[in-house]
């Protein structure tokens, strides 16, 4: 045994000698027996504390020492002292999961506090990297709206710190790392009010103007804090990553349905470079856009930030690796095809066109199953979406090649004979206006056998009744086309079609007809009322 540890033993043996013959007589009335470990705990705490402390234990003997103060207020007040030790040891683990739950015991016991209130430059560069943790603990605090001074000076303080990372001076150690995770957290991961819109797409339509956020004028600088923080250089991605972890990533997801455009937008920079930048996340945040994706379309059909998270896997699909992995293939199959199915897709066509062609572009393959995708979902009595479908079609079919066109030729041509058709003449003309895609136009000359037949009888049933001058010039234009191309096949579907509308002509003469017997046969019998007065009713077999 050490000799300071023989003298502490000494003393704390006469000490407790001293004091117990002094507090015999008070403490005997009680009962309490358990005041001699209160009076040894406190003596030993008492000495302990004037032990040189090490740097890995600093966190416990503070703890230690905090609860020792309360300890001697207990024994000066009179109180009886039961269960010393296994309340001290609770309520140290309770200290110590709710510390550890924002700073990590080592972390936060390195973490000199500044005065909040000082400028970067009035303290010394050294004192500069707890001065940032401190003015980022004091964001923390949620204000109300009405208390404008305290708004004014936590927006000062985050423009303070948005200046200092700008400059490029700030080192984010692991608890500037911890303390701007945690500031952006409170500050932006809340719960949207619920929606009161009257249409049931998702996001704002065209007609519709956006909601803006009342605090925005803060909210923006925190958004500019996490993109530099984010975005900084020297930040190091293993240690970050504990913090922006998949929790977080989660409920900055959960953001994208704000009705503000300008936090969409925001978050849009924010996730990409969060993408870009944690490759371990990746996985997960492919999955977790998914499951929004797929919540969207077949549960709620209201979200307003699809647009923007298409936007955001525009430019991830293209950095895919070649070949596609099936998780990737998956993606478009479950995810970005079913898009097509809601009728707000208006809002995100564009970004979702971008997404199936950048799809197209790394496997050609994948042609076929996004053209029966949209087969699958063409609309019947939507006129305006059937026009982005015909668009983003082209957009396809110049991507296609000959052998993936041949598979699906065939079903193809018979939806867009009835496009050729519809009464809707924006419809109808957009559908001829494919005839002038050169590429679209090469693939229908090698497969014209085929392709005229399917679409013939649309272009003469145009040429005799359209009503719209436009569509009817279009139709004449795409017959002389079929014609310089192949005359032969024009005269044999002709003579076709003639004979299929001779064949129509006698079926319906031999319905006519059937018709006509079947009333004059009705015509000869008794009327009805008779016929039901002269029907006996069935006698029951059954005794009741």
């Amino acid at each position: 045994m050490s000799l300071v540890a023989t003298t502490i033993l000494r003393k704390c043996h006469t000490a407790y000698f001293l004091q117990s013959r002094s507090h015999l007589s008070q403490f005997k009335k009680t009962g309490c027996l358990s005041v001699r470990y209160c009076i040894i705990a406190t003596m030993i705490k008492q000495f302990l504390s004037k032990l040189p402390r090490k740097l890995p234990k600093a966190d416990q003997v503070d703890s230690l020492g905090g609860d020792s103060g309360n300890i001697n207020a207990n024994f000066s007040n009179g109180f009886q002292c039961t269960n010393v030790g296994s309340a001290l040891s609770s309520k140290l683990n309770v200290v110590k999961r709710v510390s550890s739950a924002v700073f990590p015991t080592s972390i936060a016991a390195g973490v000199e506090p500044v005065e909040a209130h000082l400028s970067f430059k009035d303290v010394s560069n050294s004192q500069k990297p707890n001065l940032f943790v401190s003015k980022l603990n004091l964001c923390c605090e949620v204000h109300d709206y009405s208390d404008s001074e305290k708004q004014d000076l936590k927006r000062q303080t985050l423009i303070e710190l948005v200046d200092f990372v700008s400059s490029g001076s700030a080192k984010f150690t692991e608890p500037a790392i911890a303390a701007v995770c945690k500031m952006c957290s409170v500050n932006l991961f809340r719960v949207f009010p619920p929606k009161y819109r009257s249409n049931c797409g998702g996001g704002e339509t065209e007609d519709e103007e956006p909601i803006f956020d009342p605090a925005w004028s803060y909210l923006q600088i925190v958004y500019d804090l996490l993109l530099r923080f984010i975005s900084y250089s020297s930040l190091d991605a293993k240690v970050a990553k504990k913090y922006i972890d998949h929790s977080f990533i989660v409920r900055l997801l959960d953001l994208f349905d704000s009705e503000d455009p300008r936090e969409r937008d925001c978050l849009k920079t924010i996730l990409h470079r969060i993408y870009g930048k944690f490759m371990v996340h990746r996985p997960f945040i492919r999955k977790a856009v998914s499951n929004i994706i797929y919540r969207f379309v077949f549960e709620t059909e209201r979200h307003n930030g699809i647009a923007e998270l298409l936007e955001i896997f525009g430019s991830v699909i293209s950095g895919f690796a070649l070949p596609l992995k099936e998780e990737h293939k998956m993606f478009l199959w479950r995810a970005l095809i079913p898009l097509h199915k809601p009728k707000s897709v208006g809002i995100y066509h564009q970004q979702l066109t971008y997404c199936v062609v950048q799809f197209i572009d790394k496997d050609p393959k994948l042609a076929g199953t996004v053209i029966k995708g949209l087969l699958k979902y063409w609309p019947i009595t939507n006129s305006q979406k059937e026009l982005m479908f015909i668009s983003e079609l082209e957009e396809v079919l110049e991507m296609t090649s000959m052998v993936e066109f041949q598979k699906i030729m065939v079903p193809l041509f018979r939806r867009i004979g009835y496009c050729l058709n519809s009464s809707h003449y924006q419809v109808a003309e957009r559908a001829h206006l494919l005839w002038n895609n050169e590429h679209v136009l090469n693939l229908i000359t090698h497969n014209r056998q085929v392709i005229l037949p399917l679409v013939f009888s649309a272009l003469e049933r145009n040429a005799q009744n359209h009503w719209n001058q436009a569509v009817l010039n279009l139709t004449l234009n795409l017959r002389r086309m079929f014609c310089e191309m192949d005359e032969e096949l024009v005269v044999a579907c002709q003579h076709k079609l003639e004979e299929e509308d001779s064949r129509l002509r006698v079926a319906a003469e031999k319905r006519r007809l059937t018709w006509e017997r079947l009333e004059t046969a009705a015509g000869l019998q008794p009327l009805a009322g008779n016929i039901l007065g002269s029907v006996k009713p069935a006698t029951c077999s059954v005794a009741c």
